[in-house]
C-alpha cells in the first residue's frame, strides 16, 4: 500500500510470509517450492531468528529440508537463541533430517547448545555417528 513506513512489508507481505513459515512448519513441499522457485527468499526468518530450514528441521521434514536446502537455504544459521536448524533436529530425534543437514555441511559443533554437544547431552548414540 502506498503510504506505508518504508522497510516494514504491508499485510499481504506479511500474510505470504506466514503463509511459508507454515508450509515449513508443516512440511508443504508443493507450495513452498513454487514460492522458492520463482525467487521467494530461502533464508528469510520469523521475528524469532527461526529460518525457513530452521521450522523444517525442528518438525522433522527432511524432505523440505532438502528443497530449501537446494533454493540457497544456510544449514549454519542460528536463531536468535543461538540454535542451529542441526541442532535441533538432534533435539527432536529426527535422524534423516540430520543425515540432510549434515550432508549440506552443517557443522555438528556451531550454535548453543551445538549438536554434538545435544546428542550426547540426550545419549542420542545413533545421531552422534552420524556428526563424525
Amino acid at each position: 500500500m502506498s503510504g506505508d513506513t518504508p522497510g516494514v512489508p504491508d499485510e499481504e507481505t506479511l500474510a505470504l510470509a506466514h503463509a511459508l513459515f507454515d508450509a515449513a512448519r508443516e512440511g508443504n513441499d508443493a507450495l513452498l517450492g513454487r514460492y522458492l522457485s520463482a525467487g521467494a527468499p530461502a533464508t528469510m526468518m520469523t521475528a524469532a531468528g527461526d529460518s525457513l530450514l530452521m521450522l523444517a528441521a525442528y518438525h522433522g521434514h527432511a524432505d523440505t529440508v532438502r528443497l530449501i536446502l537446494a533454493h540457497g537455504g544456510d544449514a549454519n544459521t542460528a536463531n536468535d537463541r543461538g540454535q542451529t536448524p542441526l541442532a535441533g533436529a538432534v533435539f527432536k530425534g529426527y535422524t534423516e533430517v540430520v543425515k540432510a543437514l549434515v550432508d549440506a555441511g552443517a557443522d555438528p559443533d556451531a550454535g548453543t547448545p551445538s549438536a554434538r554437544a545435544a546428542a550426547e547431552m540426550f545419549e542420542r548414540k545413533d545421531i552422534l555417528a552420524l556428526l563424525g
